[in-house]
């Protein structure tokens, strides 16, 4: 998808979408929890109802296991080559549902401190969605952080209950 390093892929192009001629854009974190279900599916209806487009951020964590370089190297490609595979899958279901190719960025680092420098730097995303753990005691890793900066954030946040339904999400998006 991404050359090595942080990226930007937007179907083909680097260039992200013009936020005067696109609408608004939606950004969504690309992990392994159930929550991203319910923000993907919200942030799809909202950028489908508003000639909008959806982003997706997905951040290589780094790998832990630094022993032998070469081993290091490895499991890095890996990781890559996992999140290449989650994007794809999940651009497709963001295609279905929205009607657009959404963009794409691959960050490699902390997931918080990447969160918070795209938020900085790309002025064309809108609106920062998130699912909240259903279930839970606590609303989730991203969600607990981006609370306690909510005053500091440049763009709106919408935060979608991990409880609700695809027709519950629907009524309301």
């Amino acid at each position: 998808m991404s050359s090595k390093g942080a990226g930007t892929v937007s179907g083909g192009s680097s260039e992200p979408p013009d936020a005067d001629t696109r609408g608004r854009t939606f950004l969504c974190v690309v992990d392994e929890t159930q929550e991203l279900h319910q923000a993907l599916r919200y942030a799809c209806r909202r950028a489908r109802h508003t000639k909008g487009r959806v982003a997706l951020l997905y951040v290589i964590e780094p790998v832990e296991f630094q022993h032998w370089m070469a081993v290091g190297h490895l499991m890095a490609e890996e990781r890559r080559e996992q999140a290449e595979e989650m994007l794809q899958v999940v651009s497709s279901v963001v295609q279905k549902l929205s009607g657009t190719t959404p963009v794409v960025y691959i960050r490699e680092g902390k997931v918080i401190d990447q969160l918070e420098q795209l938020l900085s730097t790309e002025k064309a995303l809108s609106i920062l969605v998130l699912g909240a753990a259903a279930g839970s005691e606590q609303p989730g890793r991203i969600v607990g952080h981006v609370m306690k900066r909510l005053g500091k954030l440049s763009i709106p946040v919408t935060i979608v209950p991990g409880s609700l339904s695809d027709s519950e999400i629907d009524a309301i998006s």
